[in-house]
């Protein structure tokens, strides 16, 4: 049993939340039975991801190939450092976002379904992270997307199926453009292996053919990942959603579109070849640009921190378009420290309309008298979001700003700093309004935060913290993880069982 859990590693990130998706469907009338299943699948599902974490470390790349089929002609499963640190940060999401979830879930959410579609979808975020097969990648993307447009619409609200219309409609641009560059990359290299097609290119010489794959693959990854200028669908749609779905949706599905960037264009089409390091850094600054102005004019605090999404998410695009050791290594601690910052930043937006009993920061107030704690608890994140020493932001930003400066992009680097320093502008709007001018008016009785809340809302600030105040070991593990995209030899040899000169 032992040698099967750990031969196994790189699956129980996806099969426990599968499993878990299967029971609460099979406990549909029994909602504390789909609660208790729900909670232990999320946990399980984290457990996993640091036990395959653990292995990456101590082994190296790890991989499984389905049935008796060998590599490339088999499905294959694969985890290094990148891979293996996004199963593990998807089950810590998942279970602080259960916990908040356990005092938000309405019942009429759980009657729709919610238990069977979130953990379907956390199934499908791990499948992208870990399949080794680019067309089984397309595969985790639409359970991903099917599972995602049920959650944003179980409210069945007015506002929630407008939201799910325009996340539906790009999102499956997204996994059309996807879906003609897996044909043509399939054309070109016989395989849909991703190590085995990066084996059969590695030296191929450029062509018309491999520069639309390029593109393709960059604007359908870009569409989900919440790229400018295809970014418009993200704070249209995120901020009508409950907030437990809004923040996981936050910390995780927009980078699994960063993920797979990372992947491709650092395995298959690596940025020295593919050309598309410029059009890539021109998009980063953009994304940062337009996503930070677009926060700066927002009333509703979820639809600045959505906003907010898009222009984080311009600083790991640098990273990758830098693609130098240093750079990537950023990108990669950058990814870490967002998930964990923007799903917490929105789960303290819940409790600020619990607190407040509004989101529009025009009619909130008074929470730094009534939610002390709640105060210091949005400083955390906050602060962390806007690169404030000794954060886990403050080390993200510095990570790519120094790798910026090391690759001579001075305008990438000052733009960058630029836009920390609307960020904090967005956060001190958040905390001057929701927070330190006094109540309004018309809230006469203080409004209780319930105590799962605060539960989620500190393990995830304590990470935060954590991270920022011992930050080597995280440093020097993006770093490694960076050297095994640099060099994907590795990878490649695990995968298909054989040296490579």
């Amino acid at each position: 049993m032992g040698s099967m859990i750990m031969t196994n590693a790189v699956l129980w990130p996806v099969l426990a939340p599968v499993l878990a998706a299967g029971l609460t469907a099979l406990l549909w009338n029994f909602r504390k039975a789909q609660r208790i299943v729900s909670m232990l699948g999320t946990l399980a599902t984290f457990v996993a991801g640091l036990y395959l974490l653990r292995r990456v470390n101590m082994d190296g790349v790890v991989a499984v190939q389905f049935g008796a089929w060998a590599a490339p002609f088999g499905i294959s499963f694969v985890a290094d450092r990148l891979a293996a640190a996004m199963a593990a940060i998807t089950g810590l999401m998942a279970l602080a976002t259960m916990i908040f979830g356990s005092a938000d879930i309405r019942q009429r959410e759980e009657r729709a379904g919610f238990h069977p579609l979130f953990n379907g979808m956390l199934a499908g975020v791990n499948g992208a992270f870990l399949t080794g097969d680019i067309f089984n990648l397309y595969v985790w993307f639409e359970i991903m997307l099917i599972t995602a447009m049920g959650l944003l619409a179980i409210g069945r609200t007015r506002a929630q199926l407008d939201g799910v219309f325009k996340y539906a409609v790009l999102n499956l641009l997204s996994t059309l453009l996807f879906l003609m560059a897996v044909g043509m990359l399939y054309g070109v290299s016989g395989s849909l292996n991703m190590a085995d097609i990066a084996l059969k290119l590695r030296g191929a010489e450029p062509s018309l053919t491999l520069v639309i794959v390029g593109v393709l693959l960059f604007c359908g990854f870009g569409i989900k990942a919440g790229y400018f200028p295809l970014f418009f669908w993200l704070p249209a749609s995120y901020h009508t959603a409950s907030i437990t779905v809004a923040a996981i949706f936050a910390g995780l599905l927009t980078k699994v579109g960063v993920y797979a960037c990372f992947r491709v264009f650092t395995l298959i089409l690596p940025m020295e070849t593919s050309g598309l390091g410029p059009v890539m850094a021109v998009i980063a600054a953009g994304t940062m640009v337009f996503g930070v102005f677009g926060a700066a004019v927002q009333w509703d605090v979820r639809r600045i921190l959505s906003f907010h999404i898009v222009s984080q998410i311009g600083y790991m695009l640098l990273g990758l378009a830098l693609a130098t050791p240093a750079a990537l290594a950023g990108g990669i601690f950058y990814i870490v420290h967002h998930i964990i910052v923007k799903a917490n930043l929105f789960l303290i937006a819940g409790a600020i309309h619990r607190g407040s009993g509004s989101f529009d920061l025009r009619r909130s107030g008074g929470l730094l008298a009534a939610h002390p704690l709640l105060a210091v608890l949005f400083l955390i994140p906050a602060l962390s979001l806007g690169g404030i020493p000794p954060l886990s932001g403050f080390w993200a930003k510095f990570m790519v700003i120094d790798a910026t400066f090391g690759a001579e992009r001075w305008w990438l680097a000052g733009l960058g700093l630029f836009v920390g320093l609307l960020t904090l502008y967005s956060m001190s709007k958040i905390w001057a309004e929701g927070f330190w001018k006094p109540a309004p008016q018309w809230q006469k009785r203080r409004r209780p935060v319930p105590a799962p809340f605060y539960a989620a809302i500190m393990l995830l600030a304590a990470l935060t913290v954590a991270i920022g105040l011992f930050a080597q070991p995280f440093v020097a593990f993006a770093e490694a993880a960076a050297q095994q995209l640099v060099d994907p030899t590795q990878y490649i040899e695990t995968v298909l069982g054989m040296r490579i000169g």
